[in-house]
C-alpha cells in the first residue's frame, strides 16, 4: 500500500463494512430478496459515488496503490454499484486492461463480466452470479454451455459450477437467506428497475 492513500483506504473500508452491515440486517429480517431494498440502494449509489471521484485521483483502486483489503471493498462496490451502469462499465473495462498487463485480478474480473452479462439480460461466462429461481431453488443466471463454463472456471483456477451452486445453497441455508415471496412479482419489479438506471430500454 502507497502511504499517501492512507486515509483513501480507510475511508473505502468502512463504505464497505457498511454495505455487509446493511445487508446482514436484511437477512436477517427475511427482506434481502423481495425487491431492491430502497436504503441499500441508496447506500450503493452513494458509495459508488465517492469511489468514483477517489478513481478520478488515484486511478483504478489496486491493491499495490491501497493494500489488499481496501482494493478488495473497492472491487465489491463496483460490484454493488448497479444503479450506475456506466460507472460498472467503464470500470470493468479499466480492470480488464490491468488484467491483460498481469497487474489485476482475472477472478475478479470474471465477476464483474458476468454481473454486467446478466444486468444485461446476456449470458454470463463464468457462473459467478446466481439468483432464486422459480422453483425456489438458488441457481446460477444464464449461462451458455456448461463444459465451457467449467473450462474458463478452471482456466482461472476456480471450482467447477456443480460444486459452486451446492457451496452456494448450503451458504444460503446458513444465512437463512430465503427465495422471494413473490417469484414473478420480484422478476417484474427487477425489469422495470433494470429500464429505470438504464440496463433495458
Amino acid at each position: 500500500m502507497q502511504k499517501k492513500y492512507k486515509d483513501i483506504s480507510k475511508r473505502i473500508i468502512k463504505m464497505m463494512k457498511a454495505d455487509l452491515s446493511h445487508r446482514n440486517k436484511l437477512i436477517q429480517t427475511g427482506r434481502i430478496n423481495d425487491n431492491y431494498d430502497a436504503e441499500m440502494e441508496e447506500l450503493h449509489l452513494q458509495n459508488a459515488e465517492t469511489l468514483k471521484q477517489i478513481i478520478k485521483v488515484i486511478g483504478y483502486p489496486t491493491k499495490e496503490k491501497l493494500g489488499v483489503t481496501a482494493a478488495k471493498a473497492a472491487w465489491m462496490i463496483i460490484q454493488h454499484s448497479i444503479s450506475k451502469p456506466e460507472f460498472m462499465k467503464y470500470c470493468c473495462a479499466e480492470l480488464e486492461k490491468l488484467v491483460k498487463q498481469k497487474k489485476g485480478n482475472p477472478i475478479e474480473l470474471a465477476f464483474l463480466q458476468d454481473r454486467i452479462a446478466v444486468l444485461e439480460g446476456k449470458n454470463q461466462l463464468y457462473g459467478t452470479q446466481f439468483d432464486w429461481d422459480e422453483n425456489g431453488n438458488l441457481s446460477p443466471n444464464a449461462y451458455d454451455d456448461l463444459n465451457k463454463v467449467n473450462e474458463r472456471r478452471k482456466n482461472l483456477g476456480m471450482n467447477t459450477l456443480e460444486e459452486q451452486i451446492e457451496k452456494m445453497r448450503i451458504q444460503a441455508k446458513k444465512e437463512n437467506n430465503l427465495p422471494p415471496v413473490d417469484y414473478h412479482k420480484r422478476m417484474l419489479e427487477m425489469k422495470k428497475w433494470k429500464k429505470s438506471v438504464g440496463w433495458e430500454k
